[in-house]
């Protein structure tokens, strides 16, 4: 290419432009920069070369500008052509124009090409390295192409190209460069904004000089501004440093683009993350720096002193630190000359007052405040009045240690921590033993959880400090009790404390905790305690820095001074890192402690045991210690290691060893372990234990004993269930006998042969009977949640034995419940779980069997509750002392058997019997409300435990019933509707949300609540559930109508009534006695309908259904003659439910129905009333609330308004 321009260079600059534009630019680009470059200063092309450019570049403007404006440019007339058809005339026509158009476009993209070259051609006489060209015959043509700029803003390249020529003069510092930023400028910054590179805001902070000759008064520069504003919030522009720059700078401009970019920096703080509010505060520090006179005191008095007075003021914790973020851009500059005075002058007159007022927000803001400046002092006032401020501040840290608010009190704290962190130096001793000891005395003892952990955490900020190990010494043995508080992140931290003591020197923890104290929570305490104190005790206990053996005896010494510390000690060891040949070692060490004679007491060898049992967990991780644990461990050992326990966790540890390590040769331990499952009264309520049955599973299981220990079970089960048939006048449909197929006399033994007390010594007959049978039936269903011991249990062939006897045994747990206390849900569980395993037939007689109990206890109670308990058959009649436990009990079985039912029908494992099912759930509800009833009225004594496990079963009673709801309304069709009872057991749900508020109270409501909101759809659906899916026609809306005085209304429509006829009166003195304030009675119940009312506005078809639900309530009042009843349901359905000034009603066509068949009913009652004027007061005021809905339905229908009869 360079070849075929440089002859060009010999004859004129207009023949080298010409043949550079044949080339293209991309391909003559490199020669020109050569070629350009390489020209002497005396060339004739010097001098000729800047004029012909200039010629160029405006004639192709000029060509450029025509092309674009066709309507300039001439036209020719068409030529005569030979005539044709019309389609082939039009077809000529279209093609002649679209290749006018491409010829059009063709020559404007040679044009701009053209272009490109020219202004590439002027960048390279500026850069010329001789300086060859000058500028003054060069200026002419650059400022054509910039001041036709905006004409190319379609040619990315172009304009690039012309950018770059403009800021090169620029740079260059040429002379008229003034006359060359109008247009360039804009569009370089427009450019960094769009393309968000880094080099584009370099090259604007390159040229910002260039914005200082705009003028920022005139109306045109409005677009400019607007561009510099949106820097404000672009994310490269805050990130960059020149970005930063470029910002700081702009504030210099304009006292209106000051204004403005303020503004806008105020309006990102409250959404801007902390790198963008870290940015505005080092953009306003850089331009204040940069400013003065009215722009800085803008800054100062307008910006600055706004964001202290906000940060104190902030109605929110996040808001006010993101304010200070900004401020922060000041504060950490404060040893710049005139910070320190600046924020003084601006912070001292407020914080001081806000530190004092009655509201803990502006406290907590101010405090804040405070700490970020600590310490305010006034740069020019003399060292007493800096002292002086000095005890003012830490006077008043002090005061706010004892602040009534909890978040000042932790903010406090943690403030004067940090103040001691930071100017421990420069504090008087005596101020700092005043402080700190305030702390440890007082805030160490808050009845504020956070208070207490900030201490513990403020505490171990402070030990950074090595200043003030001294007094930390002295002090920290106060805190020690926080290892026992009773929240887990105060335990926790202060473990972590202690952890960090442990590796400061001159400190001892055993000094701050006692060596007991620590041993009794790594005994006791939650894991992640016991971790932290394993970890801390480690290198004195198990340390990896000498031999083995005195390692080993360490640990043992632990066991024997803290059993159970000991055991825990060895569970964590492996995790906190204890290498694992090393605990293979002591386990060893352990092993012929427990089995050599020596003097170790019953506690010392079971915790041996449960050590063992920890560390060989972790041993068998690795394969090759799992093959010599299995060497070590014959059956004979482990014989006599279980018959060494004396704990039943102990034995359990020995159940663990051998399902962990599967040894052989240990069917010796059969008869010793089994035990441990039949033993097994209480199971259900005793964690501990369960945990040991779990062990014994796992082992029987691992040694293949399973079928051995389920046979058993079995017939522990089947003798209870012998007892219960009797009491329920049945007999055992199976007999283990003839299927049993090992001896198993002594697998039922109630004690071991190491001198175990048997359970039976304590109470005998029925009721132990009935305890172990619930523990079996625990078993059973633990054993069901696991795959190996389901499909183990499955496969039995005395499954069918074990279930007949769990029929049984549940069938007299239901019916019994109400006689004997000890009743338990496990059977019933149990029976449940394992027969949603078996089959369809036999799932279906189940679900029957059980729902035909449940009923009976149901009826019973009823006819207790009237005297006439002889009806049913069952003893429903305990003594005064059982009668809460025994209800209790009844609770927890008929919520099982609810709880069965619907998971049975989730499942779709059991034909639909809906009525059948609703009407179990309906008369349950009702025995629940019955229950809460009776409490309130002192009938019932709950004890607190009692009441909280009811309570739990009624919450889950509320999601089991609404789940039911929600199957039976996905299941129905317009073919299949939902049975009507889906409507009462939704209404009799909404009663007992405001039954347990009206009972037991507010608290108690909004948990119901809480359980209630995901089921709400489901409720307002069953609600309506009768009209959602038919359309009502007139007839039937007035049969409907006629019918609604024979029908009750639920409880919660008349309390919400009651509390809407309160809110239209404008006194409303009785009603308020009779249902409380609003701020009162029934708060959660006005919650609920708050949520009922957001849902069903939401969907004007089930608004329509559902509203006319509401309605329905008017004929019962108007029968009734409760004229507050019906003004209550108006005033709800007209001011909240539906506003007629939108105009919703014209979309619910059943609700207009029944308003047309109801108002006339309501007019002729109005003007029938004469004794009642109270009555017929507020039955009036109904109708003038419902009276536009009917004037405007009458309106639209074309009817007159009913005349007087």
């Amino acid at each position: 290419m360079e070849k075929r321009l440089r002859p060009s260079l010999q004859t004129s600059s207009e023949e080298f432009l010409s043949s550079a534009t044949k080339l293209g630019f991309k391909s003559a680009k490199p020669s020109l920069k050569t070629l350009i470059h390489s020209l002497n200063p005396s060339s004739d092309l010097v001098s000729s070369l800047p004029l012909s450019l200039h010629q160029s570049i405006s004639q192709s403007i000029t060509r450029f500008k025509k092309l674009s404006d066709p309507t300039k440019s001439p036209t020719s007339p068409p030529t005569k052509k030979l005539r044709r058809s019309a389609r082939r005339s039009k077809n000529n026509d279209d093609s002649g124009e679209k290749n006018k158009r491409d010829d059009c476009d063709n020559a404007k993209k040679n044009l701009v090409e053209n272009l490109q070259i020219y202004a590439f051609v002027a960048l390279m006489c500026i850069s010329h390295p001789k300086k060859a060209f000058l500028p003054s015959d060069l200026l002419p043509a650059v400022c054509e192409l910039h001041a036709n700029l905006i004409l190319f803003e379609s040619d990315s390249v172009l304009l690039s190209e012309i950018a770059s020529l403009c800021e090169e003069w620029w740079k260059e510092n040429l002379p008229g460069r003034e006359t060359l930023i109008s247009q360039s400028l804009p569009f370089l910054l427009s450019r960094s904004l769009t393309l968000k590179r880094k080099v584009d805001v370099h090259r604007v902070y390159a040229l910002r000089e260039g914005f200082a000759l705009f003028d920022f008064e005139d109306e045109s520069i409005e677009d400019v501004k607007l561009l510099l504003i949106r820097c404000l919030i672009a994310p490269l522009y805050l990130k960059t440093e020149d970005g930063r720059k470029f910002l700081a700078f702009m504030f210099g401009l304009s006292w209106q683009l000051v204004k403005e970019a303020l503004a806008m920096i105020r309006s990102q703080i409250p959404f801007g993350r902390k790198s963008m509010l870290e940015a505005y505060g080092d953009i306003v520090f850089r331009a204040w720096k940069a400013v003065d006179g009215e722009l800085k005191d803008e800054i100062e008095n307008g910006f600055l002193q706004g964001l202290i007075d906000s940060a104190i003021h902030a109605s929110s914790g996040s808001f006010a630190a993101s304010l200070r973020r900004v401020l922060g851009g000041f504060i950490n500059q404060r040893t710049i000359d005139g910070v320190e005075k600046l924020l003084f002058r601006l912070a001292e007159p407020v914080i001081f007052r806000s530190l004092q007022v009655a509201n803990s927000n502006v406290r907590q803001n101010a405090l804040h405040l405070l700490l970020d400046l600590f310490p305010l002092e006034d740069p020019s006032a003399t060292k007493e009045a800096k002292d002086t401020l000095l005890d003012k501040q830490f006077f008043l840290l002090e005061r706010l240690l004892v602040d009534k608010c909890p978040e000042v009190r932790v903010i406090a704290v943690e403030g004067c921590f940090r103040v001691l962190h930071l100017f421990w130096e420069i504090i008087p001793s005596s101020t700092i033993t005043k402080v700190i000891t305030k702390i440890f005395d007082d805030m160490a003892h808050d009845a504020s959880n956070d208070v207490r952990l900030s201490t513990v955490n403020g505490i171990a900020y402070l030990l950074g400090n090595p200043h003030s190990h001294e007094i930390l010494k002295v002090l920290l043995p106060r805190l020690g009790h926080l290892i026992s508080d009773s929240a887990l992140s105060i335990r926790a931290a202060f473990g972590d404390l202690l952890l960090l003591l442990r590796d400061i020197r001159n400190f001892q923890f055993h000094k701050v905790v006692p060596l007991d104290v620590l041993l009794s929570a790594l005994a006791n305490d939650q894991e992640l305690i016991a971790r932290k104190i394993t970890k801390l005790l480690m290198p004195s206990y198990f340390p990896s820095k000498v031999t083995l053996e005195d390692a080993c005896n360490r640990c043992v010494t632990l066991v024997k001074r803290s059993p159970l510390a000991g055991a825990r000690f060895c569970e964590f060891a492996f995790s906190e890192g204890a290498y694992i040949h090393a605990l293979m070692e002591l386990f060893k060490t352990f092993i012929s402690l427990i089995l050599s004679p020596n003097e170790l007491n019953a506690d010392q060898i079971d915790a041996f045991l449960i050590a063992a049992a920890h560390l060989c967990n972790n041993l068998v991780s690795e394969a090759f210690y799992r093959v010599s644990l299995k060497k070590d461990l014959s059956g004979e050992k482990l014989k006599r290691l279980f018959l060494t326990a004396a704990s039943g966790s102990a034995q359990s540890s020995v159940c663990k060893i051998i399902s962990t390590i599967s040894p052989r040769y240990v069917d010796d331990l059969l008869e010793l372990c089994m035990s441990l499952v039949t033993n097994c009264g209480g199971l259900s309520d005793n964690l501990e234990q369960q945990s040991e049955v779990r062990s014994v599973h796992k082992m029987m299981m691992s040694c293949e004993w399973f079928d051995y220990m389920f046979e058993a079970l079995t017939r522990l089960l089947q003798k209870t269930a012998s007892v219960c048939s009797t009491k329920v006048g049945t007999n055992p449909k199976h007999d283990i006998r003839k299927k049993g197929r090992r001896k198993t006399n002594s697998s039922v033994k109630k004690s071991s042969k190491h001198g175990k007390k048997s359970s039976t010594g304590a109470t005998s007959g029925f009721e132990e009977d009935y305890r172990i049978a619930a523990g079996i039936a625990w078993q059973i269903k633990d054993l069901l949640i696991a795959e190996d011991t389901r499909e183990a249990m499955l496969g039995s062939g005395i499954l069918e034995v074990a279930l007949s006897a769990l029929k049984d045994i549940s069938e007299v747990s239901i019916l019994q419940c109400m006689q004997w206390d000890c009743m338990n849900t496990s059977p019933v569980l149990a029976y449940a779980n394992l027969v949603l395993h078996l089959s369809e037939t036999l799932l279906d007689q189940t679900t029957d069997h059980l729902l035909c109990c449940a009923n009976k206890l149901v009826e019973a109670r009823h006819f207790a509750k009237s005297g006439d308990s002889g009806s049913s058959g069952l003893h429903v009649g305990p003594s005064n002392s059982t009668n809460q436990k025994c209800i209790s009990n009844a609770v927890k079985l008929l919520t099982a058997v609810l709880k069965f039912i619907v998971d049975a029908t989730t499942m779709d494992l059991v034909p639909r019997n809906q009525e059948k099912w609703l009407k179990f759930a309906l008369e349950y509800v009702n025995f629940l409300i019955s229950i809460l009833r009776q409490h309130s009225l002192g009938q019932l004594q709950f004890k607190e435990e009692e009441l909280k496990e009811t309570f739990f079963c009624l919450k889950s009673s509320f999601t089991y019933a609404a789940k039911l709801l929600n199957i039976l309304l996905a299941s129905s069709s317009e073919a299949s509707s939902p049975p009507m009872e889906c409507s009462d057991l939704a209404n009799k749900l909404i009663d007992l949300t405001v039954s347990t508020e009206k009972y037991l109270g507010y608290s108690y409501a909004m948990r119901i609540i809480g359980s209630a909101k995901p089921w709400l759809p489901d409720l307002i659906l069953a609600l309506g559930s009768s009209h959602i899916l038919k359309q009502s026609s007139g007839e039937t809306m007035r049969h409907f109508a006629s019918n609604q005085s024979k029908i009750s209304i639920p409880l919660w429509s008349s309390i919400l009534a009651k509390i809407e006829a309160c809110e239209s009166s404008e006194v409303g003195s009785d009603e308020e006695d009779e249902i409380g304030s609003k701020s009162g009675r029934f708060c959660a119940f006005r919650k609920l309908m708050g949520m009922m009312v957001q849902l069903l506005r939401a969907n004007h078809e089930v608004l329509d259904a559902v509203g006319l639900t509401f309605l329905a309530g008017l004929s019962v009042g108007l029968e009734r003659k409760d004229f507050e009843l019906v003004l209550g349901l108006v005033h709800f359905v007209c001011a909240k439910l539906v506003s007629h000034e939108d105009g919703e009603w014209g979309e619910l066509n059943l609700m207009l129905e029944y308003v047309k068949e109801i108002y006339p009913e309501m007019e002729r009652e109005a003007e029938d009333i004469v004794n009642s004027e109270d009555g017929k007061e507020k039955l009036q005021r109904a109708i003038l609330l419902i009276q536009p809905v009917w004037m405007c339905y009458m309106s639209e229908t074309g009817r007159e308004p009913m005349e007087e009869e």
